[in-house]
């Protein structure tokens, strides 16, 4: 048996932990820069605030409603993510969890006796709540896609459901799956529901029983086999180990407002070089090349970097490096190649590829001393980085003012990861 535990409007719950004056009153939280709304409280969603909507469009519906409005605040955001993460491995295992997004996870409970899987997902939801604040919904199926269509059920009427549905028998499985759209199911697209919606098949049921001939022809072989598995309550799809080296790092952030100067966009690109190399660091691996991307203003509104309206740049280092001088150089050096004077520029990204493990890189018998001192300046930055917060400890080029950084104005305080913004008791 599989489960999936959702936390619900996940950024609107981390604001409500330290806030619970604003238990079940409206709350949305905006996108970087302040432009879109990217999480709604359900109290929020029934004012008919929109998903991903732009703010300016919404405010009429928040200032008339008396919505609580905050800023994207990811640092608290990320440490009650893992709080709620490391809740789950202390119930089930850690090699039974497998963090699928920073709001939600997927639970191997085939340790957990038959009879005693309802008892326990309700547990879980308990637990989870009272050591974190976060509310979460819990979907139990025999296959992980069930298990997603048992939990949006279960979010769909929280009342009804408490939160928590299982999937276990057949009959239970029948009526989710009719009352379940094609672009409902996991790894569905909205071109290919469309497409099927188009031949006739219009819910989860009616693909689970297409014959297996016609998913071969028309749903891509084996991809659409495991599918079709899924839903039949037949396991297809296992669970998967947390990826703890990533094979590309990058670092992209919108500007606060529109940047045209030359030493501002190379200042964000330092700033942005320096926390890639120190996400490097700490997978213990070094980058062969350095690619840098500028987005015009006028083009910002596409998010299609690989085709679109992106103006981008790379060089391949003579070694691999995880040494924020070495890898900031070559970073500012492409902002030169790429920079097109009298343009307003609304968003900039540093990324690094090539990524081997550190231990691999060959020495140098010339420059082994530097090398060392490098090193040990690498940790000794990331040390103190990492105590005191905010890159207190920067490299000049990365600027001091920063004006072009991106607006947070309505920010909660990072009550969790942060000393000087405790929560207070009075």
């Amino acid at each position: 048996m599989y489960a999936i535990v959702d936390c619900n409007s996940f950024y609107c719950s981390c604001e409500r932990v330290f806030k619970p004056e604003l238990w079940n009153k409206p709350v949305v939280v905006l996108s970087n820069n302040d432009g879109c709304i990217v999480s709604r409280s359900d109290e929020a969603k029934q004012l008919g605030v929109k998903m991903a909507g732009p703010y300016f469009q919404a405010k009429h519906i928040i200032t008339k409603n008396n919505v609580a409005v905050f800023s994207s605040n990811y640092h608290f955001y990320g440490d009650m993510s893992m709080r709620v993460m490391d809740t789950l491995r202390a119930m089930v295992g850690e090699s039974n969890v497998e963090v699928y997004s920073v709001d939600e996870a997927f639970l191997n409970l085939d340790k957990i006796p038959f009879d005693e899987l309802e008892t326990f997902a309700y547990t879980l939801k308990e637990t989870v709540e009272l050591w974190t604040g976060i509310s979460v919904s819990v979907g139990v199926a025999p296959t992980k896609t069930l298990a997603k269509i048992a939990n949006h059920i279960a979010k769909k009427d929280k009342e009804k459901t408490k939160c928590v549905t299982l999937l276990i028998t057949e009959e239970e499985q029948r009526k989710a799956l009719q009352q379940t759209r094609v672009s409902g199911i996991w790894g569905v697209g909205g071109a290919y529901a469309n497409k099927l919606i188009n031949w006739g098949i219009t819910s989860a049921w009616d693909l689970r029983n297409m014959p297996d001939d016609w998913v071969h022809v028309h749903m891509g072989g084996v991809v659409g086999r495991r599918l079709i598995k899924e839903l039949r309550g037949e396991p297809a799809i296992i669970m998967r180990k947390e990826l703890d080296t990533k094979k590309m790092i990058a670092t992209t952030r919108m500007f606060g407002r529109p940047v045209t100067e030359l030493y501002e966009l190379k200042e964000a690109i330092a700033t942005y070089t320096s926390r890639a190399a120190e996400k490097l660091r700490r997978q213990q691996c070094a980058a062969k090349t350095v690619s840098v991307f500028i987005v015009p203003k006028e083009e910002s509104h596409s998010m299609d970097f690989s085709h679109g309206p992106s103006i981008s740049a790379y060089a391949t280092l003579q070694s691999a490096t995880s040494f924020t001088q070495d890898l900031i150089k070559p970073a500012v050096k492409l902002v030169d190649d790429i920079f097109q004077k009298g343009r307003e520029y609304k968003k900039a990204g540093v990324m690094l590829s090539g990524i081997v493990p550190d231990e691999s890189i060959q020495g140098n018998f010339f420059s082994a001393e530097s090398k060392g001192m490098s090193r040990f300046l690498m940790s000794a930055l990331d040390n103190v980085n990492f105590s005191m917060r905010d890159d207190i400890v920067k490299f000049c080029s990365s600027g001091i003012n920063k004006h072009w950084k991106m607006r947070q104005e309505l920010r909660s305080q990072r009550h969790s990861t942060r000393w000087e913004e405790l929560f207070e008791i009075s």
